[in-house]
């Protein structure tokens, strides 16, 4: 059984783990160092504005997840799913509780890397639909980024008297 919860101070080491297995796995495509080297300080920091989710599967942390929200745009990043837990629905438990712990936005938005069909095919299957490439991004990546807006509840309209 899959967990979802915020995560806490305590779990920073282990989600620094499962990001760095996670991203390394990217090593021989792209430069990954930027999530593989990540320090305890600078996950603090990141903490600090950003809200985490850790999914946890029989007391031991297999994903992680960190989001905001700016203008309306929930902003997903750094979706980590650890290489023994990946295509076993954690990164969609981990997606699905944003979308419904996130009320205040009308989109998300969520960046991967373009030569990953795994994920791609991922955030595809999660109903979120390709908005742009970012052709050499930062460490020169290039990303696919994906965006999924909520449907808007309409408000029923009284009957003309």
């Amino acid at each position: 059984m899959i967990h979802i919860r915020p995560a806490t101070e305590a779990d920073f080491s282990s989600l620094l783990q499962v990001q760095q297995a996670a991203f390394g796995e990217y090593a021989n495509l792209y430069e990954v160092s930027a999530w593989t080297t990540e320090t305890l300080d600078s996950l603090r920091q990141d903490a600090k504005d950003k809200r985490i989710l850790v999914a946890e599967l029989q007391g031991v942390i297999g994903g992680s997840v960190r989001f905001w929200t700016v203008a309306g745009v929930c902003v997903i990043r750094l979706l980590s799913v650890s290489p023994g837990h990946q295509c076993h629905g954690v990164g969609k438990a981990l997606i699905r509780e944003i979308e419904r712990v996130t009320a205040d936005a009308h989109k998300f938005y969520a960046c991967t890397m373009l030569r990953t069909a795994m994920n791609i095919h991922f955030f595809l299957s999660l109903d979120y639909k390709a908005e742009s490439i970012l052709p050499d991004h930062y460490h020169h990546l290039d990303l696919i980024c994906f965006a999924k807006y909520r449907e808007a509840t309409t408000k029923a309209t009284p009957a003309p008297s």
